[in-house]
């Protein structure tokens, strides 16, 4: 009887988020990712998601620059109402380029699989502060703290980190940043 060959394991469903942020507020990136297989829930959220666009809350792909889509296959949807013509060009193109490169560190740094870049895909959820309307910012901070927090969160969610003994153990000890600003009168 010949042995049953085992394939690699079905990515279903992960996710995971992250927060990476330089000296200006602005920098601040904190995606959520949800990656999984293609045949499932995530590339049935994807193409949903791609084909049922909302005013100002577009869903585009994670390019390296147009005409180039980096894989796995990245879907990113920005957590802020888009209304401005500069927030936009900044969220599609140093954001977005940012968030391609992540992808490709996380593949280049062996937390997503290389074998299973055309069958995953991701969703990312995308913060950019609002004020970048307002300022004169730093493409290149902005970039390599949206790059790293992307990494950092595909990374966290291949990983299933944090762990749930993790969470229970320090539970206590981890207050909500905003939540604990709110308690000293600071918001």
């Amino acid at each position: 009887m010949a042995k049953k060959r085992v394939g690699p394991k079905r990515i279903v469903m992960r996710t995971g988020e992250a927060l990476v942020e330089a000296e200006p507020a602005w920098s601040a990136a904190e995606p959520e990712v949800v990656i999984g297989e293609l045949d499932g829930p995530v590339g049935h959220a994807i193409a949903n998601l791609i084909g049922d666009q909302t005013k100002g809350h577009s869903r585009v792909f994670a390019i390296l620059n147009c005409d180039v889509q980096v894989r796995p296959a990245t879907v990113m949807v920005s957590k802020v109402t888009v209304n401005s013509t500069k927030y936009t060009n900044i969220l599609m193109g140093t954001v977005q380029a940012a968030i391609a490169n992540g992808v490709l560190d996380a593949v280049r740094a062996g937390d997503i699989p290389k074998r299973k870049a055309n069958d995953l895909g991701i969703i990312v959820s995308v913060w950019l502060d609002p004020s970048v309307v307002d300022l004169e910012i730093d493409h290149k901070i902005l970039f390599e703290t949206n790059r790293a927090a992307t990494a950092k969160a595909i990374k966290k969610a291949m990983n299933n980190e944090p762990s749930i003994d993790w969470l229970l153990k320090n539970q206590e000890t981890t207050t909500h940043i905003f939540h604990q600003m709110a308690l000293e009168g600071k918001l």
